[in-house]
C-alpha cells in the first residue's frame, strides 16, 4: 500500500494513526473502570452509564464535523479534534474525583473531540485517493482501530497495576499531543496544497476526478432521502451494535464472565482484534481486486457486506454459551475475521455515492452508528443487572446484525448520485 515519496500514502499513514490514538484513548476506559468500579463502587448498570456516556457526545458533532471538513479542509478539523480528545484524556481522572457528574460531562465532551475523526479522514481521502485504491486505504486507516484496541487492552492493565489507573489517561493522552504536531507539520487538505506532491503523483490522483471544497451547505435532507445512503446507514448502525459491544464490555465478559484474571484480561481479549488488523487489509485488497477484474461495484459491496454482517451474527448467537476462556475467544476471532469484510462494502460505499460529500455522508451514517454506543452500551448494563445474561447480552447483537444484512442487500447502490 505504502510506497516511497507517495504524499497520498503518508496521508493515509497519518490518518491511520490517528484513529489509533482515538482508539486506545476510548478503550482505556473499558479496561480501567474495573479497579476504578471497585474504587467508586459502581455496579454494572453505573458502568454502563459512563461508558456509554462517552457516546453521547460522539453523536452530537459527526455531521458537523463532516461539514465543516467538506468545506474547509479535513487538516485543521482533525487537528482541532485530536488535540481537544487528548486534553480530555488527560483530564479524566480529575473530573472522576469531583464525582460521577463530571466525569460522564468529561466522557460526553471527549466523544465530542473523536466524533470528527472518521467525517475528516473521509473527506481527506475523497480529494486524496483515487477510487481504485479506496478500499486499501480504508483497510489501512481501519487497521488503527484493532491496533488501538490491542495496544490498550495489553498496555493499560500494565500501567494500572505499576501506577494506578490515573496514568492509563495521562500518558495515552499525550501521545495525542505529539502526534498533533506532526500532522501540522506533514499534512494538508487537499494534493494540491501539499509542497512535496509531484506532478506525476497529482495527476494520477486526479485521473479519476478531483472532488472539491464545499463551497455551499451539502444537501443533508437530499442525501437522507436516497435509499442507498439508508442502507449504509443501516449497515454502519448494525456493523457498531456488536463492535461497540465487544469494545467496552468484552473485558468485564472476560474478567467477570469468564472468571480470567484482570492481569490476563488484556491477553485474551487482544486476540479478536489483532486478527482483525490483518484482514481489514486483506478485505480492502479483495474488494479492489474484484472490481478491477470487472466485478460490478455495488455486487462486490453486497457480498462483502453480507460476510460482514452474516458472519458477525453467526459469532454473537453462539458465543455467550462458551464454557471456555478459549472458545470464547475462538468464536469472537472467527467473528472478526468475517466482519472485516466490511471494509469493501458499506464502508466505502459513501465515497462511491458522493465523493464531494464524503465527509458529510461519514457524518450522517456515523451519526446514525453512534448511538448503539449509547442505547447498546447502556441495554448490555442493564440486562447483566436484571438477569445476569451474558448469552442474551450477545443474542441482541447477532439480531441486529441479521437485520443489517438484509436491509444492505436489498437497498445498497455504487451509483454516483450527488456530485
Amino acid at each position: 500500500m505504502f510506497a516511497k515519496n507517495q504524499q497520498r500514502h503518508l496521508m493515509v499513514l497519518l490518518s491511520a494513526f490517528a484513529v489509533f490514538i482515538c482508539y486506545i484513548d476510548r478503550i482505556n476506559m473499558s479496561v480501567a473502570i474495573i479497579p476504578m468500579a471497585e474504587e467508586f463502587g459502581w455496579g454494572p448498570q453505573m458502568q454502563g452509564t459512563v461508558l456509554s456516556s462517552f457516546f453521547v457526545g460522539y453523536l452530537l458533532l459527526q455531521i458537523v464535523g463532516g461539514t465543516l471538513a467538506d468545506r474547509y479542509g479535513a487538516k485543521v478539523v482533525l487537528g482541532t479534534g485530536v488535540l481537544l480528545w487528548s486534553l480530555f484524556t488527560i483530564l479524566t481522572p480529575l473530573a472522576a474525583s469531583f464525582g460521577l457528574g463530571i466525569l460522564i460531562l468529561n466522557r460526553i465532551l471527549m466523544g465530542m473531540g473523536e466524533a470528527v475523526t472518521f467525517p475528516s479522514i473521509y473527506a481527506l481521502l475523497a480529494r486524496w485517493v483515487p477510487g481504485s485504491e479506496r478500499a486499501r486505504a480504508m483497510g489501512a486507516i481501519n487497521s488503527g482501530i484493532p491496533l488501538g484496541t490491542v495496544f490498550a487492552l495489553l498496555i493499560t492493565p500494565l500501567i494500572v497495576q505499576k501506577y494506578g489507573w490515573e496514568w492509563a489517561f495521562y500518558s495515552f493522552g499525550l501521545i495525542g499531543i505529539v502526534w498533533f504536531f506532526a500532522w501540522q507539520k506533514l499534512a494538508s487538505s487537499q494534493p494540491t496544497e501539499h509542497s512535496k506532491i509531484t506532478a506525476k503523483e497529482l495527476a494520477y490522483i486526479q485521473s479519476e476526478g478531483k472532488p472539491s471544497k464545499t463551497e455551499t451547505a451539502p444537501p443533508v435532507l437530499t442525501l437522507l432521502k436516497s435509499p442507498a445512503i439508508r442502507a449504509i446507514m443501516v449497515a454502519h448502525f448494525c456493523n457498531n451494535w456488536s463492535l461497540f459491544l465487544l469494545l467496552t464490555w468484552l473485558p468485564t465478559f472476560i474478567n467477570k464472565g469468564l472468571g480470567v484474571d484482570y492481569a490476563s484480561v488484556g491477553m485474551f481479549t487482544m486476540i479478536p482484534f489483532i486478527t482483525s488488523f490483518f484482514f481489514y487489509n486483506i478485505s480492502g485488497g479483495i474488494a479492489d481486486r474484484m472490481i478491477k477484474r470487472g466485478m460490478k461495484v455495488v455486487k462486490v459491496r453486497k457480498i462483502m457486506q453480507s460476510i460482514s454482517l452474516g458472519g458477525m451474527a453467526a459469532a454473537m448467537m453462539v458465543v455467550g454459551y462458551s464454557d471456555s476462556v478459549w472458545m470464547a475467544i475462538g468464536i469472537m476471532t472467527l467473528g472478526n475475521i468475517l466482519g472485516s469484510a466490511a471494509i469493501g462494502g458499506f464502508v466505502v460505499n459513501h465515497m462511491d455515492i458522493a465523493p464531494k460529500y464524503a465527509g458529510t455522508l461519514m457524518g450522517i451514517t456515523n451519526t446514525v452508528a453512534a448511538i448503539p454506543g449509547i442505547i447498546g452500551v447502556y441495554a448490555a448494563g442493564m440486562i447483566l443487572e436484571m438477569t445476569g445474561s451474558w448469552v442474551l447480552v450477545f443474542q441482541v447483537a447477532g439480531a441486529v446484525s441479521l437485520f443489517g444484512m438484509f436491509y444492505y442487500l436489498r437497498n445498497a447502490s455504487s451509483d454516483k448520485q450527488f456530485d
